[in-house]
């Protein structure tokens, strides 16, 4: 069959999958559109928690960085997985103990104060619509080149998609969606990687295979960085960008995960703090089969791609270079006329323009692998890209309905009332994240990472302290989550929006990338938190207790 063919099969019974659970699983109260009605098993829930949290970023955009930048990507590998883990281990279990499900809602109560509610209600609706904007354009480039669509109408089926279940379905819909999308997403990425690995070393396991000798007999990381010095690029396995920079890259994506809305949500849909912690490990172990993958995916794309484009006649280019221009996410400029492709890390003679996001979805067309596992794996990137738009969703929906209508506006409002609102927030929210999808700051990794520099921005600090400092007041709360975001917006803007003056990476301050700011951003939040809570009044003694109280053990903890 042809790929096109294999393509609407594939996807097309996948989008029937999503959709069927979303019908059976129609949520019927607000607590079970929120947190699934506390009853997910921990294991469904460790694998819906992996879906969610491996975005169209990790699945899509990961491994195209890595494989661009080399030893500068594992700043992705080593954020994300780092910050899992301080999520899941240091945080997840108490606000899971404090008992409420939405960031604002915890902060609303601990800070003792509606302005610190909306203030949180504020930052959880910047983070979630940076980040839904890669997850919409994450869609948009699936869409793109396998359903042969331009990007802005791949973006609006993508949106048609998820508003349906994460609308009829809340959490419980999302949540067994999402369980489904794991298995989809997991065994695409998994599939051509096997096949790929065995094809370039003989070794069927990828996580080996990129570190072992190739079947030419020389090893894949030398010959790669061998391809790259002949063509200008820096050394694959050696870093280009500054230690601090990526220092603090790598502590923004930590610390923005522990503040993230979407994930920590999750750890209430189960019944006990227990099952929080089981779903966490289950979680884990999900995440990481794809990490790790992740590295070699990249070192074999990109060996493949320079091998097949690099000095090579444009007429012999294969069917997939063809289509991906016409995404335009692929692009050859023939300089000198000569109809082939010099493809060279010197932009002045360099003719081909790749996106970084395309390289994942390319890689089994440049390998030359069967069209199943093409199709394959187009549904699994868009897999990846709904489940974590579908979460996204709801924390947006939730922070209107639940924490601004319910907790401020309006605390009258009835159980049924609050649901309609919370489904009309959710479809106002989609068409504005559509709108980002459809014109992003950055590629789809870039754009997510910039989402979690605003997570660690406001979120991170007011939740830690809010945890182990009972000292710690609204004043202090507020002040710090008011400058640390606004600090995080400016330099976001200014270095990635050409607003405020702009400037070039050349005149970021100290030589930190705005990925890399968040961390800045987060710690100037703190320092603020702090002097300001020592010379205001403490918070009243029942926060105090109520703070101790979620700090120490219960049955319900075991």
């Amino acid at each position: 069959m042809s790929l096109q063919i294999w393509i609407w099969i594939i996807v097309g019974l996948t989008f029937a999958i999503y959709i069927g659970i979303a019908i059976w699983s129609k949520a019927g109260s607000t607590n079970e559109f929120y947190i699934a009605g506390k009853g997910v098993n921990p294991i469904a829930n460790g694998m819906a928690t992996a879906a969610d949290w491996m975005s169209a970023a990790s699945f899509i955009s990961m491994a195209g960085i890595i494989s661009f930048i080399g030893y500068d990507g594992s700043v992705y590998l080593m954020g994300w997985t780092g910050g899992y883990v301080l999520l899941a281990l240091l945080l997840a279990p108490y606000l899971r103990k404090f008992g409420k499900f939405t960031v604002p809602d915890f902060i609303g109560d601990r800070y003792y104060s509606n302005l610190a509610r909306t203030v949180a209600v504020f930052c959880a609706l910047i983070v979630s619509f940076t980040y839904i904007a890669g997850q919409m354009r994450g869609v948009g480039i699936v869409f793109s080149r396998y359903l042969e669509v331009d990007i802005n109408s791949g973006v609006f089926i993508g949106m048609g998609i998820v508003l349906f279940y994460a609308i009829l379905g809340g959490m419980k819909g999302i949540t067994y969606t999402q369980v489904a999308q794991y298995c989809v997403l997991i065994f695409a990425f998994m599939v051509p990687a096997i096949f790929i690995s065995i094809q370039m070393t003989g070794n069927p396991i990828p996580q080996i295979g990129f570190g072992s000798e190739s079947v030419e007999g020389f090893y894949l990381l030398d010959k790669l960085n061998g391809l790259h010095q002949e063509l200008g690029f820096s050394e694959y396995t050696s870093g280009s960008k500054s230690k601090l920079d990526v220092f603090l890259i790598t502590a923004a994506l930590m610390i923005g995960t522990a503040g993230l809305p979407h994930v920590i949500v999750r750890f209430f849909t189960v019944k006990k703090v227990s099952d929080a912690r089981k779903s966490a490990g289950w979680a884990l172990l999900f995440i990481a089969i794809l990490y790790t993958t992740a590295p070699a995916i990249a070192v074999f794309a990109r060996t493949n791609l320079i091998e097949t484009v690099s000095e090579k006649d444009y007429s012999s280019m294969p069917y997939w270079f063809k289509k991906w221009e016409d995404t335009g996410l692929l692009k050859f400029d023939d300089k000198n006329n000569d109809n082939i492709i010099q493809y060279l890390g010197d932009e002045e003679v360099n003719e081909l323009t790749i996106d970084k996001d395309i390289m994942v979805l390319a890689n089994p067309e440049i390998a030359g692998l069967p069209n199943w596992v093409i199709a394959l794996l187009a549904a699994g990137a868009i897999a990846a890209a709904l489940s974590t738009a579908a979460g996204l969703l709801l924390v947006i929906s939730s922070s209107i309905s639940h924490d601004l209508i319910k907790r401020i506006i309006n605390p009258s409002i009835t159980d049924k009332g609050e649901l309609v609102a919370a489904r009309i927030s959710a479809f106002f929210a989609v068409m504005l994240a559509g709108y980002f999808g459809i014109n992003p700051p950055d590629f789809v990794a870039a754009t997510v990472a910039l989402a979690f520099g605003l997570a660690a921005a406001s979120f991170f600090p007011a939740i830690v302290l809010g945890i182990f400092y009972k000292k710690m007041n609204k004043e202090g709360a507020i002040s710090g989550m008011v400058v640390g975001i606004l600090s995080m917006l400016f330099y976001m803007t200014k270095f990635k929006f050409g607003w405020f003056g702009g400037g070039s990476s050349e005149e970021w301050w100290f030589g930190v990338s705005p990925e890399g700011f968040g961390t800045i951003a987060m710690l100037i939040n703190l320092i603020v938190s702090l002097t300001v809570a020592k010379f205001t009044a403490p918070p009243p003694k029942n926060i105090v207790k109520l703070v101790e109280n979620i700090r120490l053990p219960s049955d319900d903890d075991f």
